[in-house]
């Protein structure tokens, strides 16, 4: 059973250090950094965006049983992977994260620890970024765990880059590999037991490409861009609907991520539909040098934007299919993932 609410509130904020508690006075006192000026312990947190900067803010939620499996994922992960969607998001816009808040929602029989684990986490992941745990809310559930994360960042005025600007004629483009969370999670399904977080990390703990996408940005190389956690089907199917274009991709360029031991890849199958994979799929004006990796991280170009407001995948031979949109959605009849 959790610590009651007061006392699991000062426990999460000496976690994120970003208030000392004392529990005899019950006195908050603030250690803030960044864009957060004061943080747990009032009403409400006192934010300041720096200035000839714009506000970004994305919300996500991670529910047990639909996101994630307490037998199949450790909280570490759990905490880690609630962080990592709103992160991705903030790249996908070209920004920098500075704060986030997490409501969690904890039934009655989970133990403290898994709570102190889901923190240890998500506040890993914090610091890489810079990222201050400015706030949030607790309640009891009366089943299954749910973690709603909000994440603040910032980008200069008018520069955050968005998912209308692809146009005729821009290349399309993706970061790292696609394919091996989705892949996971089918050896979950198929084998019903743990699988070793450190061997699959690409699920359990994947990467955000907040400083690829900075760096992107910095060089005004995307015309528009979101990150890739419905799949790559469904995400550039969105950047098309939103610029109002078609696209062309290329089968034998997309890249197919390797699992296991030995390495193998997983199929163009996850790759196109898997989701969760959190690299960026970004387009760009072919009279933009793209590099071929930014920051050690590879970068494919596997298409081209076209008039013809539809999705098409092209194979060796050169012949074209429409590609379906069969990536991650939340209403379609699919099992828990």
């Amino acid at each position: 059973m959790p610590l009651r609410e007061r006392d699991l509130i000062a426990r999460i904020a000496g976690a994120a250090g970003n208030v000392t508690f004392e529990s005899r006075r019950h006195k908050l006192s603030p250690k803030i950094g960044g864009g957060v000026i004061q943080g747990i312990g009032d009403d409400c947190a006192v934010l300041r965006v720096p200035v000839r900067e714009d506000l970004l803010v994305t919300t996500d939620l991670s529910i047990e049983g639909v996101h994630f499996r307490r037998e199949w994922h450790p909280p570490e992960s759990v905490g880690h992977r609630c962080l990592a969607r709103g992160l991705s998001d903030v790249a996908a816009m070209g920004g920098t994260p500075f704060a986030a808040f997490v409501s969690l929602a904890l039934p009655a029989k989970i133990s403290q620890s898994w709570v102190d684990s889901f923190f240890r986490g998500l506040l890993k992941l914090a610091r890489q970024f810079n990222t201050t745990l400015a706030g949030g809310d607790t309640s009891r559930s009366p089943s299954g765990v749910f973690a709603d994360i909000v994440v603040l960042g910032s980008a200069p005025k008018n520069n955050a880059i968005l998912r209308s600007g692809a146009r005729p004629g821009d290349r399309v483009y993706v970061t790292g590999a696609l394919g091996a969370s989705a892949a996971s999670v089918d050896i979950l399904f198929k084998k019903r037991q743990r699988l070793d977080p450190n061997r699959f990390r690409a699920h359990f703990f994947p990467t955000t490409r907040i400083r690829v996408a900075k760096l992107l940005r910095e060089k005004r190389i995307p015309s528009a861009m979101i990150d890739i956690s419905d799949g790559l089907s469904t995400d550039l199917d969105h950047i098309c609907e939103m610029s109002r274009v078609g696209a062309e991709v290329f089968t034998e360029k997309i890249p197919v991520a390797k699992i296991g031991t030995p390495a193998k890849p997983v199929g163009l199958d996850f790759a196109l539909n898997g989701g969760e994979d959190y690299e960026l799929l970004f387009t760009a004006s072919r009279n933009r040098e793209v590099p071929r990796s930014i920051s050690g991280v590879k970068i494919t170009c596997i298409g081209e934007i076209i008039s013809k407001r539809q999705v098409f995948l092209v194979d060796e031979s050169g012949s074209r299919s429409k590609l379906k949109v069969r990536g991650w959605e939340h209403f379609r009849n699919f099992p828990a993932r």
